[in-house]
């Protein structure tokens, strides 16, 4: 027993060094030395991901190789090598992974975020682009945009009255959220869940429980997705069961939507199916629109899987840019001062500022950007999976190989980055505009990029700019806000923001005038 015990470092030793050898050979990324058997380098990962990678890759080069479980990954932390792929190599990392939230959540990945690269995905992003998220259908529904903003400065103004002039306590978590996805159910099919009696009780008991588990379950990982042979235990399989429970739950709240639309649309041809908004239709009515010509491609489910994408998409993402960018300003009141001014004197307190008026306000958008550069939605972007054997800064990336983007990475490099750490707007204003090559790319780009980035960016400029323009804001102690990351493939506050806020006196006629 014992001189087994004195060959273990040697056949550790052997191990090593034949994988170094062979991983050199291929002409693969720089890699960390030890990948332990079956686990690989899953033993260097800790929350939150994207500065474990941050850290890998300050130590192993910006194009990084690591063994994850069964997964082969290239993790990619510069812009040259983010352009690389994004561009050069853009069809060959047009795939998704197969994992088990695409398979379970995704319509066993056939929706438009977890399909593979062809004509079903190109479909799908087409009727996106086109007909769902296009600028001709978002100016078409801005009025619904801007009577929720509006509806939310009432609503802060009237309970500030009560408290007598008083800093009114501000929960910015629970009223993103409730305004965002107001915005996106009036969007979808005419309805608003929040702060709205006459609402269906039970339909918005099923809205609220699904999405909550939905977050939850976001903030999971599924640990089988790299070590297959767990997925019939313990946490797995619980986790398996739970996203198959979420997504039934979700299936039957679209689909009922989807019947009510249809049985209006049976009873009068004629009407918008239901619709409380004019002549514009929703996007499910759009899409029933398209099912009528052809009903074998535009099935329910298609319908359903566009549906939950545009839903959950587009809300998550939102209300926590715009819960960063507030946490920001609240801890930065020198830059919210300059918003404010901003804002006086371009739009001025006569009238209420528009989406219309968001080109004209490059310090507020400047605000937008900077925020999504510290805090990146998705700050790994989503995972891509490369189809073909290609080659990314000279190194050769094997077909089957998951790539991950840090754009938290880039985007807090201090080599690509001055002062990344801190908050400066003005660093926009400087290089004219929000884009800056592929130094920042917060929607990813290619042919992966986010359809939704012009909604997502006219909801938090409106929400930012009306609650700027319209309220004195302060923390509520002298202590900073905490800015501390939570854990999930969304990038969160650990602590949901908690600020007062109090009307400014060249706003309160305003209030009375035109809300």
């Amino acid at each position: 027993m014992e001189s087994l015990l004195l060959y273990i470092p040697v056949f550790l030793a052997l191990y090593v060094l034949t994988s170094q050898f062979l991983h050199r050979i291929q002409n693969l990324p720089p890699t960390p030395l030890l990948s332990l058997p079956i686990l690989g380098h899953l033993y260097l990962l800790k929350t939150p991901l994207q500065r474990t990678f941050a850290r890998l890759s300050d130590r192993y080069g910006p194009i990084l190789f690591l063994q994850l479980g069964s997964r082969p990954v290239v993790v990619v932390s510069s812009p040259s090598a983010a352009e690389e792929c994004l561009t050069k190599n853009d069809i060959s990392f047009a795939n998704r992974p197969r994992m088990s939230v695409g398979r379970i959540l995704g319509y066993n990945n056939t929706s438009l975020v977890w399909a593979s690269y062809g004509d079903h995905w190109r479909n799908l992003r087409r009727i996106s682009s086109l007909e769902l998220l296009s600028t001709h259908r978002l100016h078409a529904l801005s009025d619904i945009r801007r009577d929720e903003v509006r509806l939310l400065i009432k609503r802060l103004a009237a309970g500030e009255e009560k408290r007598h002039d008083e800093f009114l306590a501000f929960d910015a978590k629970t009223t993103f959220v409730k305004l965002t996805l107001n915005i996106m159910m009036r969007m979808i099919a005419g309805k608003r869940y929040y702060d709205n009696d006459a609402a269906d009780f039970e339909e918005v008991k099923r809205f609220l429980e699904f999405r909550a588990e939905t977050t939850r379950i976001g903030r999971k990982s599924n640990l089988a997705d790299f070590l297959p042979f767990i997925r019939f235990v313990g946490g797995s399989r619980a986790l398996e069961r739970d996203m198959a429970e979420v997504q039934r739950k979700r299936d039957g709240f679209i689909q009922s939507l989807i019947e009510q639309h249809k049985r209006q649309m049976e009873i009068d041809p004629n009407c918008r199916s239901g619709s409380k908004e004019g002549d514009r239709k929703t996007l499910i009515e759009v899409l029933l629109s398209l099912q009528q010509t052809e009903p074998e491609y535009y099935t329910d489910e298609i319908i359903r899987s566009l549906m939950l994408v545009q839903l959950l998409a587009g809300t998550e993402t939102t209300v926590n840019t715009m819960e960063w960018a507030l946490s920001l300003l609240l801890n930065h009141p020198d830059v919210l001062r300059k918003a404010q001014a901003e804002i006086d004197r371009r739009v001025g307190n006569a009238r209420l500022v528009d989406e219309t008026d968001l080109p004209q306000l490059p310090y507020l958008q400047s605000v937008i950007t900077e925020t999504l550069r510290k805090y990146p939605p998705a700050p790994t972007l989503l995972p891509h999976e490369s189809s073909e054997d290609c080659w990314v800064g000279g190194y050769r990336v094997p077909r089957g190989t998951m790539l991950l983007i840090n754009a938290w990475g880039i985007q807090n490099d201090p080599k690509v980055w001055v002062d990344p750490e801190g908050f400066r707007p003005e660093r926009f204003m400087e290089i004219g505009g929000p884009r800056d090559g592929f130094r920042s790319l917060p929607f990813g780009s290619g042919r992966r990029g986010c359809p939704g980035e012009g909604l997502a960016m006219r909801v938090v400029g409106l929400t930012l700019g009306s609650l700027v323009q319209c309220f004195d804001w302060k923390r509520p102690s002298d202590k900073m806000t905490d800015m501390t990351e939570g854990v999930g493939t969304i990038l969160s506050k650990a602590i949901p923001l908690q600020a007062t806020c109090r009307p400014r006196p060249s706003m309160v006629k305003i209030f009375s005038d035109q809300i």
